[in-house]
């Protein structure tokens, strides 16, 4: 191969014309100032004099040239006089309202989840919305284009070769490119190019061409070496990448399979694969079919990372060979480049993958396989209500009042001698041994009292928590781990005082049920049982005042009528009682259970507005951020737009 000299590599710059007037310029110059005394010299003088208003005027007319050649292409390159990168939003396509349903729904997914979240688990959705919204700021009218590759893979040669002119250094020296280098290909970069951070000095633009004119709307980018010993330079690839809208995949036939390209880079990005080139560079060097055989082994190694191909008119990463140093193929990739930068689609497809990429990340803290929906079911809840009711006494308390309610039926319709009965036993009470049990917890103290009542409320206590351990275990099935944590601290955090809420009810609302300060309601039937007893009474009464009569003799003598007469009463009045307590027992039985009733229904209140109500709102939160999840994991294939 014939080596370039200091003049070849000279005269192959991009000549704007400003070469050639400094030749001439200097030429001029230099013909001035030479010639010494001589006749020959003077004649060339005074005619060179002579032309000096001429060529000065020209001088000036070219220096104009120069100064608004130079101001038009710093403006290019900065983006001066333009829109400085940002440009009217044209309308949407069916991708990009898409892609804008889906960063909404990701947006408020992060905002309900920052509270149930560790910061971390969201840093990466909350890049990805920062970085769509700057790069939906800026304009969309450009594709920026990253060439990425190991040390001596060619990047900086095809990079040149695509801009026409020799921008970024070559060289057997490595690293050879020590910062990202860019070249646009039209106004109007500025602002994409601020994003990246690529200074001014190192902005450039191509050689004025036919083909340049496919590329309109790019902004190519030339890396550093992925691979680079330089930690600073890995830096700029791993910044760069993260912001470009697509990527050229620059591999040689010794390193295509380097395990830093495939494990660090091209695995991690597979979902980006219709934003991504992989290009087979210095197939000049393979022999025969030997670059075939290279591109064959390449395109297994990407479907192993999971990066799909874009054959056969499926969208999906491009792959073909190339020599950049000899020209062979780069015209197809400016082909492909020039097409996919008219598309206009690169900066939709390359957030809607990362949308997908943390979509994917965050599934396992959104969906549980397996899990119909988060719920508290019937039958938990059901359940949680009986432990409460158990807990506050509310069938104990059911079948007091029940008591009280017989109770008082049989001081109604009971005969009076039995009712003369209780009261003496219940004035002689103190002197029995009942009473002096009732005296003497009169005068325990304090502490002694409260011994029974604290086993009763560690017991209490326990029953509420294991209703609520109950019902949250439920309420998680399925769920994935962090909204499961959270329903079983909201449950916790609701039982901290529901024992001593329970309590209250069952001083005040479970004494009040089962000693009713208020005569429970009689039946209708209760007048006749008292008056049918009132009439037994009567009818004893008469017949042993008839007897007595016959005794002290102001009454004719007959036994056997006053006999019947107190017979009567005697069995009379004992069958009515007996006949009032069963027709009480079904009264009796239903004021019970309305006793019941309320209290479980107190108790059941009081559990649901401390409990269940706030693991019902977490669970409807957990249902509001799934369905959020959903439309932002929905339709990841949908947004691409497939490039032929």
């Amino acid at each position: 191969m014939t080596a370039l000299t200091d003049r070849d590599r000279t005269d192959d710059r991009w000549d704007d014309g400003f070469i050639a007037r400094s030749r001439h310029r200097a030429a001029r110059r230099g013909a001035r100032g030479s010639g010494g005394g001589s006749a020959a010299g003077s004649g060339v003088r005074d005619a060179l004099d002579d032309l000096d208003p001429l060529d000065d005027e020209l001088d000036e007319d070219l220096d104009d040239e120069q100064r608004e050649g130079d101001e038009a292409l710093v403006r290019a390159v900065s983006g001066a006089g333009s829109d400085g990168g940002k440009a009217p939003s044209p309308p949407l396509s069916p991708e990009a309202q898409a892609l804008r349903t889906r960063l909404d729904a990701l947006r408020q997914l992060v905002g309900l989840s920052r509270t149930r979240l560790d910061g971390k688990t969201l840093a990466e959705a909350g890049r990805v919305l920062d970085e769509a919204a700057a790069r939906r700021g800026l304009s969309p009218q450009h594709t920026v284009v990253a060439i990425a590759g190991a040390t001596g893979s060619g990047k900086s040669t095809l990079f040149n070769s695509l801009a026409g002119v020799q921008i970024s250094e070559t060289g057997l020296r490595r690293p050879t490119t020590a910062a990202p280098i860019a070249c646009s290909w039209s106004d109007g970069a500025a602002g994409l190019l601020d994003r990246l951070e690529i200074p001014g000095r190192l902005r450039r633009r191509p050689r004025e061409t036919s083909e340049a004119e496919a590329l309109r709307g790019m902004v190519l980018v030339d890396l550093p070496d992925l691979d680079s010993a330089l930690g600073v330079h890995r830096d700029h690839v791993d910044r760069v990448l993260a912001l470009v809208d697509a990527v050229v995949w620059v591999v040689d036939p010794e390193k295509y399979a380097d395990a830093v390209l495939h494990e660090r880079y091209l695995r991690p990005l597979a979902g980006h694969a219709e934003v991504t080139f992989v290009v087979l560079n210095q197939v000049d060097r393979l022999p025969g079919e030997a670059a075939d055989l290279v591109l064959d082994d390449l395109r297994r190694l990407l479907d192993d990372d999971g990066i799909a191909l874009g054959e056969h008119g499926e969208p999906g990463a491009t792959v073909l060979g190339l020599s950049a140093l000899t020209g062979e193929g780069v015209g197809e990739l400016r082909e492909l480049l020039g097409q996919f930068t008219q598309e206009k689609g690169a900066a939709t497809r390359r957030i809607s993958a990362d949308v997908d990429r943390a979509a994917g990340r965050l599934r396992p803290l959104y969906v549980a396989d397996g899990h119909a929906g988060p719920e508290i079911g019937e039958g938990a809840r059901a359940e949680f209500e009986d432990r409460l009711a158990e807990a506050v006494g509310a069938y104990a308390a059911g079948l007091a009042a029940e008591r009280a309610w017989r109770r008082n039926a049989g001081k109604a319709c009971g005969t009076p001698w039995l009712r003369l009965w209780r009261w003496y036993e219940s004035r002689r009470a103190p002197r029995t041994l009942a009473g002096l049990a009732a005296l003497a917890a009169i005068g325990r103290t304090p502490a002694a009292s409260a011994e029974m009542p604290v086993e009763e409320e560690v017991t209490a206590r326990q029953r509420v928590e294991q209703a609520v351990r109950a019902v949250a275990d439920e309420a998680v099935i399925g769920l994935p781990d962090p909204w499961a944590q959270a329903v079983r601290e909201t449950a916790v955090r609701g039982a901290e005082r529901l024992p001593e809420a329970l309590d209250e009810l069952a001083v005040t609302l479970g004494a009040a049920v089962a000693v009713p300060t208020a005569k429970p309601p009689r039946p209708t039937w209760w007048p006749a049982a008292v008056l049918a007893q009132a009439a037994m009474t009567l009818v004893q009464i008469f017949g042993g005042l008839w007897l007595v009569g016959q005794i002290v003799g102001v009454l004719e003598p007959k036994l056997l009528p006053p006999v019947l007469f107190m017979v009567a009463g005697i069995i009379g009045g004992p069958l009515v009682e007996w006949a009032c307590s069963i027709a009480a027992r079904g009264p009796a039985r239903r004021y019970g259970q309305d006793a019941e009733r309320k209290l479980r229904q107190a108790a059941a209140g009081c559990g649901r507005a401390r409990v269940l109500e706030p693991v019902a709102a977490e669970l409807l939160r957990y249902r509001e951020v799934r369905e959020q999840y959903a439309t932002v994991a929905a339709g990841g294939t949908k947004l691409s737009t497939t490039r032929q």
